[in-house]
């Protein structure tokens, strides 16, 4: 973080340095795991449930930190230490007060689905012109967002900030932090329902970001999402969808035999085509959301297509597998009812006989059991051959396949079956919630 040492740290978030203060060093980036503590990083000592980061406060000075931030005195301490009441509010007013410090483009993303991968593109798109930070990993909530945000360098021209939530309230702080001047918001889903109740609830919870934005900046959403039809901002909007009241469209969509798409993105302006190298139609959503902010920065079409070709995909979020028994569409990252439902449609495009393996869809609330049974219906409804299901409600999706559908007890049940239910020549789908670990029945599927 340029420019704010560890003596300004301090009187930022109102604490009290305690220990070796024998210089007043240029913090670097904040750290909550001591192991990937740099010469420089601030370690930040949370207390959780399992660990606390305060019984790691020497490591971290060990690896060079310059400082820590606290909310107890360590036994011993080689640095300075910033003792505050409250480590979370502490970090918060650190982010606030460098945040006002620079004069950077932030992209704020959000949405209850595809917020990783509109993050990924969009910075591989601005990334052909700017020199752009983005959120790594799932670094996106309360936590995630300040430590993103004191990585930003003077060289970096612009940053892309993930923006996750569970909560009411939770979007303002975030917003309170990360300024966005460009919000994009992907879906609003049946993402959180424990918490957010319904999706007007999500849809009140993830627009809180536009009370922080400034009125000069730029809102770009999902135009063919019902609830982001709603939208109404200060901000100029930008629509993104295949309707005709959007400002952005897809037309001459066509879906590829490896499993790619190419389409062209229509504006008021002209049209150019694009190839998106990788599986699923929500990414069509996502290119002409990125196209918008890159449009809204100054790249060329050249310059846009450039960057959604070069896209790759994060991680098992939809990534595409090819063996000589099977294709293995791997989205085990995560689940709820909309982005099960999307991979669904991706997979009518695909060849040979259609297998879904679905797991339980978590934290959806007190309609969980109808929601996974419509599921069930869907797939079939939509060509879904047989779907294998596992977890508690994964039995009402089978319930709901009818005699498409077949419930495993167990994660390792579906497991030891799969040979017996795989053909030569399939497609199969693996999604779940995160807490379901069906990665491990994807990884079984490669073995086949």
């Amino acid at each position: 973080m340029k420019d704010i040492t560890v003596s300004k740290a301090a009187q930022l978030c109102s604490g009290r340095i305690i220990g070796n203060m024998a210089e007043d060093r240029e913090i670097g980036r904040v750290i909550i795991d001591s192991r990937a503590v740099e010469p420089g990083d601030m370690f930040a000592a949370y207390k959780g449930e399992k660990v606390d980061g305060h019984d790691y406060i020497p490591a971290a000075f060990a690896k060079g930190a310059a400082c820590c931030l606290a909310e107890r005195a360590p036994e011993a301490a080689d640095g300075p230490v910033i003792l505050v009441a409250d480590v979370q509010k502490a970090l918060e007013a650190l982010a606030r007060a460098y945040r006002e410090t620079l004069n950077i483009p932030v992209i704020g993303i959000t949405g209850s689905v595809g917020k990783t991968t509109a993050k990924e593109m969009v910075w591989w798109v601005l990334s052909q012109k700017l020199n752009v930070l983005k959120t790594e990993g799932n670094l996106n909530n309360q936590i995630g967002v300040p430590m993103t945000l004191s990585r930003i360098r003077p060289e970096h021209q612009a940053a892309v900030v993930e923006m996750g939530i569970s909560g009411f309230g939770e979007m303002r702080e975030l917003a309170r932090m990360a300024r966005p001047t460009i919000a994009v918001f992907t879906v609003i889903g049946h993402a959180h329902l424990e918490f957010l109740h319904d999706l007007e609830g999500v849809f009140r919870a993830k627009t809180e970001m536009l009370e922080l934005m400034p009125e000069d900046g730029t809102v770009i959403v999902n135009g063919d999402d019902p609830w982001l039809k709603k939208i109404n901002c200060r901000q100029r909007l930008i629509r993104c969808g295949l309707g005709e009241d959007c400002q952005l469209r897809a037309e001459n969509i066509s879906s590829l035999a490896d499993g790619t798409t190419d389409f062209d993105i229509v504006y008021p302006d002209g049209r150019f085509r694009v190839h998106i190298p990788a599986h699923g139609r929500h990414l069509i959503y996502a290119a002409m959301e990125t196209a918008a902010v890159g449009m809204s920065l100054g790249l060329s079409n050249e310059e846009i297509a450039r960057g959604i070709a070069a896209y790759k995909v994060m991680g098992r979020r939809g990534a595409l597998w090819s063996g000589d028994k099977l294709t293995l569409v791997d989205d085990s990252y995560n689940a709820n009812p909309d982005s099960m439902r999307c991979a669904i449609d991706s997979m009518r495009d695909m060849p040979g006989r259609h297998v879904c393996v679905l797991g339980d869809m978590l934290e959806m609330g007190p309609e969980a059991g109808q929601m996974h049974y419509e599921l069930g219906k869907y797939a079939v409804e939509n060509g879904m051959e047989l779907l294998l299901c596992c977890g508690e409600l994964g039995r009402e999706t089978a319930r709901g396949a009818g005699d498409r559908g077949v419930w495993f007890e167990s994660r390792e049940e579906l497991a030891k079956a799969l040979p017996r239910f795989i053909n030569q020549g399939d497609t199969v789908l693996v999604k779940a919630s995160r807490g379901m670990h069906l990665e491990e029945i994807a990884d079984e599927l490669k073995r086949l």
